[in-house]
């Protein structure tokens, strides 16, 4: 039969084939053209033959079509046939799809709908087809029967899509189905269904089936639906990485965790690759992204970020059009995450509304963690990102060429967060992926090397950081840190150093480093540029400290341990030791040289030996034979000579120029420390030793010349150093200067004299005596050398130059001194106070220890004990009635050490402040050891809180006349500082608000700035306990009873709420606090609205979404309004006050201002809330009736009264036009929500009138007249003249 079929079909004509056709049985074609494809033979010959007699002409020949394509559907689907068959059958299928009429086609694609959703399919190869159908069945233009109805090809291709695509869909079919939609022609609504349909099958498939797919609906996408397919892609990554987040945290003890990390990693990888090459080939996908991604920011920056979200764009950066565009994105991200966090914790308010959750911050590092799992289109990103952050948001504040480095608690502000996140994602990238390794090491280097003028100190912690964690691995980049080697000479002293210490661990590990260094030090050594050569001697000094002399004593005090796991190179073997031992020699001849340079280089080299020493105690015996031959030079050898110093030697005269030739008593300091070191450390592990004599002859040479020194320095008068009164002093002439020079260095030679014989003295009296002494020396110089200062009008005192004592001994003395009260006393608190200064503004303090933290640390905690009980037990009161002293009194001065210690412990020690507090307990330390572990922060902060309250209250209790401003100010300072330390939710916290708020009720002080750092105290602890909108109400009704009313008629009851506001604090120190509070406020409620607004219009518009919306937001509108409610009362009351014209009438109006737009805000957000769900629910109607009831009801006296106020200052009229403004888009706005709503919110309202800044010549001169008159006479002029003043008022038009 088969072969009669392909005979006749061979025919020209197909009239014999359609007879012979019509002639078979129903079932006889269908079972031949089984057999021939099951058996292989050639089906489509045999096909073809069929279609050519079976012409769609005939009803009897499209009914045979029909029936053949169900055959075949069925034959390919079973899937018997072998591929090349069931290929050649579908393509036939595909090529004579278009020729059926209309009703069949709707027939065939019913068929394949009821097989997808009954999932009767088998292998689904013949889907191929249905795209065919859906197509050539959008081509007919005649009009179909289609259910119940008549429709047109194109609507039933559009029923048909909605039908299969509201079906149930196989799993492995899902990604077949989506594919096959691409050649269908589809309209925008149905690209919609197809994908909704294609993305809800997500959560049901498997994770390794979802790439492919993502993949076809990108391919998809090209037909419209980009911004759903990538919101639904988004949507379902950052909700399964969440899931899987809380998983692995264990909050849920799953015993089976859904997905594998790596796997989900590897997944997520893929499909960012897909979403990143699509956007390549389609840039509107990109454009689209970005734009999501944008718009979620607009209420909340974690809304739409996640790290899926992060990650994917990251790899888009690889596109240069985006990069620029996604880095600003995420750079914006950042910093409005770290603001949003700033302020919720600045506001106890905000935090009770808003819960906590994760910022973008952690998610990018979440970002850098998940890019182990080679996701190599990543690292790019985050490298740029990293280094954009860090450029952006590095420090900027400059001191001592030292940048100011803040305590790491989360007061810092947002851009120094940002900047530390830069420098962690650095630093994590880092260490995950090697390939990327020399490009963050190159670009670091090149930042140091070239931005030498600006601080820099973030990137060399960076670059510290990078070496710590692999020196090893850094070996392979040495020629980069070489090559930084070579503008050494270049770069500022402070770089160089912080440079060197960074890169030390690798000079331990790299033979051809260190060789480099060396000689790069050598030639700056001998450089024209003094900077180059100070930098060559701190190089030399730091490589000194680190390379180890074998038989050296073992330091706790490294700068930098390596891990061993690192270092397998055994740095301190016998061999290396001896090695180092020929290099350090080496590197002592250099310096050697050094001593015939400039002061300022031999400085750095005094001030660098004492910690030579300690770390190499081997190279004692060169270092202080070199400092021994050095002293020799200016020491009088003769016993009977005075002075015992050759101070001319130290003066270098050239010319008319005179200048320091040789900083003797930094010499002299140094070789003290020394040798208090060499005796303490050294010596007693010698006994017994035999070759010690030979050895400890410059230890005792030393002694006997510091002896000799201290004693004729006491039996010398000032006449001897020609400094006495009659010398000249003057800066102008050379004399003057040279004896400047001689009297700092005589002052510096008693200081280190005094150290030198207290330490030792083991408390014998006639040491005290010397030391006595040698203070008397110091001080007739001081003291003339003030008084020629104070003639002279120029600060050239004590001010210029550091103390020489080491904090260490400032420690000691002020224990020894505590009981007395004379001028070494005040003396010594004074150099206590200079080091602690120093330590604030630089992060460390002069002479030895003075780098390391912990013994700066401990010594701060001996210094704040004796301070604290000098000024506890002495109070100032009974110090100056006992005689006038010119200066503070010592125990002012205590006050003003501890403020400043209090302050720079937490600015540096923010994690040793339990131990610093428990150092300051005076109890009996052993027995209570184990309970004191136990007590918290807040409780010990509360006991020495309670010592200053009472110091402050009897302050307060003395008359009006005796009250030291000062003192009352240090104390409120210290308060306030002491109080962060206090946990917020503490009763400890709640008690020392409610006494602050007591102490500003009861006391009435006239003194401006006592009162404003008072208030300021009461408003930051007030701030983080609750919102401080009923204090600011209270304090306008005080400001407003004691500065009267605008209106002189007006008589204004006194509420007298809180005593501290008088009428010279009123106005304008309390009246712009509560302003600025009040600005503070208004921030808080218009980000509040902004978030509220961002959620508005990311919901969903489907109907139980929009009724279940508005419910978690009700407690924060509530509380919007009620803020907002009480800020008008206070704006009520200040607006009605006879402010003194000026900054508090200017802010006055600015923060009206602010007031209308933040309402403005609030009634748009309501505008919006009503377009998405029809209309204002009930309580929110409630509330809007409250608030135009609250509001208005104010805010119909507040046109007149602005207006009162306008004329009060007209010549600053600057803010008036924006406040009309704000008001009238207030009013404007609300009449728009009175007509969505339905509800009439302007019946309390008076509208304003149109405006009109005509300037009028009468009434400009008559005000120019009244200029000079008295301001109360001026303030009622302008309000019963107010007629003749305002320009002519019209009627709006209705």
């Amino acid at each position: 039969m088969d072969q009669k079929i392909l005979s006749l079909a061979a025919e020209k004509t197909a009239d014999k084939l359609q007879e012979f056709l019509q002639t078979l049985r129903e079932g006889d074609l269908t079972n031949l053209l089984q057999n021939q494809a099951v058996k292989g033979k050639v089906a489509g010959a045999l096909l073809r033959a069929i279609f050519k007699g079976s012409p769609c002409s005939e009803e009897a020949g499209t009914l045979r079509r029909r029936k053949i394509y169900t055959c075949c559907i069925q034959l390919v689907e079973s899937g018997d046939l072998q591929k090349e068959i069931a290929s050649e059958i579908i393509g036939l299928l595909m090529l004579e799809a278009h020729h059926f009429p209309g009703p069949l086609l709707v027939e065939l694609a019913n068929e394949f709908i009821s097989a997808v959703r009954e999932g009767s399919l088998v292998n689904g190869k013949s889907l191929e087809l249905l795209p065919i159908i859906l197509t050539a069945l959008a081509t007919k233009k005649e009009n179909l029967a289609y259910g119940k109805g008549v429709l047109s090809g194109e609507e039933c291709k559009k029923q048909l899509i909605n039908t299969l695509c509201s079906g149930r869909w196989d799993q492995q079919y899902v990604i077949q189905l989506t594919s096959m939609f691409k050649d269908v022609p589809l309209t925008a609504e149905e690209v919609e269904f197809v994908v909704e349909k294609a993305l809800s099958m997500f959560s049901k498939m498997n994770l390794q089936e979802i790439p492919p797919l993502v993949y076809q609906l990108l391919v998809l996408s090209s037909k419209g639906s980009r911004k759903s397919v990538l919101e639904g892609i988004i949507a379902f990554f950052s909700a399964l990485d969440k899931q899987h987040n809380e998983e692995q945290s264990g909050d849920e003890l799953l015993d089976v965790v859904t997905v594998p990390s790596g796997e989900l990693r590897h997944v997520e990888g893929t499909i960012i690759l897909h979403i990143v090459f699509a956007i390549k080939l389609d840039y509107e996908l990109g454009r689209e992204l970005v734009k999501h991604l944008k718009v979620g920011q607009q209420g909340d920056s974690n809304n739409n970020l996640s790290p899926f979200s992060i990650a994917l764009l990251l790899s888009v950066t690889r596109i240069q059009r985006f990069q620029d565009q996604v880095l600003d994105l995420l750079k914006t991200s950042v910093v409005k995450s770290f603001k949003d966090l700033q302020l919720l914790q600045g506001s106890k308010f905000l935090q009770n509304l808003v819960p906590h959750r994760s910022y973008v911050s952690t998610m990018i590092l979440e970002v850098v963690k998940n890019s182990v799992h080679s996701w190599d289109h990543v690292t790019q990103g985050l490298v740029e990102l990293g280094f954009i952050l860090m450029d952006s948001y590095g420090p900027k504040k400059v001191l001592d060429g030292k940048t100011i480095e803040t305590s790491p608690s989360l007061s810092r502000m947002p851009n120094q967060h940002a900047c530390k996140l830069g420098a962690n994602i650095l630093l994590e990238t880092f260490k995950i992926h090697e390939m990327i390794r020399q490009e963050i090491l190159e670009q670091v280097l090149n930042r140091v090397v070239t931005r030498a003028s600006s601080p820099i100190s973030h990137f060399l912690d960076l670059l510290s950081n990078i070496v710590m964690y692999a020196p090893l691995v850094l070996q392979s980049c040495s020629s980069k840190v070489t090559e930084a080697f070579d503008y050494l000479s270049f770069l500022p002293l402070r770089t160089v150093q912080r440079l060197l210490k960074a890169v030390q661990p690798l000079l331990k590990v790299s033979m051809s480093m260190r060789d480099c260094l060396i000689l790069v030090l050598r030639k700056a050594m001998f450089a024209n540029q003094l900077d180059a050569r100070k930098s060559a001697v701190a190089g030399f000094l730091l490589l000194l400290k680190n390379f180890k002399v074998l038989g050296s004593l073992s330091s706790s005090q490294c700068s930098q341990s390596l891990s061993v796991s690192q270092v397998h190179v055994d740095v301190h073997s016998h061999y290396n030791s001896v090695a180092n031992e020929t290099f350090c020699l080496e590197i002592m001849d250099s310096l050697r040289r050094c001593l015939s340079q400039q002061a300022d280089v031999r400085l750095m080299l005094y001030e660098g030996f004492y910690d030579v020493l300690r770390r190499n105690s081997q190279l004692a015996n060169s270092v202080m034979q070199t400092l021994l031959s050095q002293l020799k030079q200016f020491y009088e050898p003769k016993p009977d000579l005075l002075p015992p110093l050759k101070l001319e030697a130290c003066i270098l005269t050239q010319g008319d120029k005179i200048s320091l030739q040789e900083p003797l008593d930094y010499l002299l300091c140094c070789i003290q420390h020394c040798l208090a070191w060499y005796k303490n450390t050294v010596i007693p592990l010698q006994q017994g030793e035999e070759e010690e004599e030979e050895e400890e002859a410059f230890y005792k040479d030393l002694d006997d010349i510091l002896e000799s020194i201290t004693n004729r320095m006491i039996k010398s008068e000032l006449e001897d150093f020609e400094l006495d009164k009659s010398a000249d002093f003057s800066q102008s002439t050379s004399i003057g200067i040279k004896n400047n020079i001689c009297a700092f260095l005589v002052m510096g030679v008693c200081e280190v004299l005094i150290e030198y014989n207290f330490s030792i003295s083991s408390f014998s009296k006639n040491r005290f005596e010397d030391i006595l002494s040698l203070f008397m020396c110091y001080k007739k110089l001081s003291d003339i050398l003030n008084e020629k200062a104070g003639k002279a009008k120029t600060k050239t005192a004590n001010k210029t130059n550091d103390s020489l004592l080491s904090m260490k001994f400032v420690s000691s003395l002020l224990t020894a001194l505590f009981r007395s009260s004379n001028e070494f006393m005040r003396y010594a608190v004074n150099v206590a106070l200079q080091k602690v200064q120093q330590l604030k503004e630089t992060g460390h303090v002069s002479g030895p220890d003075g780098q390391n933290p912990d013994k700066i640390f401990q010594n701060l905690c001996d210094i704040t004990r004796v301070l604290l009980w000098r000024y506890t037990s002495i109070p100032t009161s009974v110090e100056e009635s006992g005689k006038k002293e010119k200066g503070k009194s010592i125990s002012l001065l205590c006050l003003e050490g501890l403020q400043k210690i209090f302050s720079a412990v937490q600015q540096f020690y923010q994690p040793k402040i339990q131990q610093f507090l428990r150092a300051l307990d005076v109890t009996d330390k052993e027995g209570e050891e184990r309970e004191d572990a136990d007590v918290s922060v807040t409780q010990r902060t509360a006991f020495q809180i309670r010592q200053f309250q009472r110091s402050l209250l009897n302050l307060l209790s003395s008359q009006e006349e005796d009250f030291n401003s000062k003192e009352a100010l240090l104390l409120v300072t210290v308060l306030t500082s002491l109080s962060k330390l206090l946990e917020p939710s503490s009763p400890q916290f709640v008690q020392m608000l409610s006494w602050t708020s007591k102490i500003c009720k009861e006391n009435s002080r006239e003194d401006a700035l006592f009162c404003k750092s008072l208030m300021n105290l009461l408003f930051s602890l007030h701030v983080s306990y609750k919102s401080p909108v009923i204090l600011l109400r209270d304090l306008s009704q005080d400001i407003h009873g004691h500065l009267g009313d605008i209106d002189q008629d007006v008589e204004v009851e006194k509420t007298n709420h809180f005593a501290i506001v008088n009428l010279r604090t009123a106005a304008p120190t309390v009246c712009l606090l509560v302003l600025s509070q009040a600005e503070k406020v208004l921030e808080e409620v218009d980000w509040l609205i902004t978030k509220l607004k961002g959620q508005v219009s990311q919901e969903t518009l489907s109907e139980e979404a929009s009724s279940q919306a508005t419910l978690p937001n009700q407690p924060v509108e509530k509380a919007i309004i009620m803020q907002l409610g009480t800020l008008l009362t206070f704006f009520h009351e200040l607006v009605q006050t006879a402010l003194p014209s000026g900054s508090c009438v200017d802010t006055l109006l600015k923060d009206l201002c602010k007031m209308y737009t933040t309402l403005t805000a609030l009634v748009r957000y309501y505008l919006q809330v009503c377009q998405s769900s029809g209309g204002i629910p009930k309580n929110m109607e409630k509330l809007n009736k409250s608030k135009s009831l609250n509001y208005t009801g104010e805010k119909k006296e507040k046109p007149a009264a602005v207006a009162t106020a306008m004329a009060r200052v007209l010549r600053e009229t600057k803010p008036i036009p924006n406040l009309i403004f704000a008001i009238e888009q207030y009013e404007k706005f609300l009449i728009h929500l009175s007509k969505k709503s339905k509800v009439n919110l302007m019946q309390h309202m008076k509208l304003s009138t149109s405006r009109d800044f005509k300037i009028k010549g009468n009434i400009l001169d008559m005000v120019l007249r009244e200029d000079g008159e008295d301001e109360n006479e001026e303030g009622t002029a302008s309000e019963h003249g107010g007629q003749n003043k305002e320009p002519a008022k019209k009627k709006r038009k209705k």
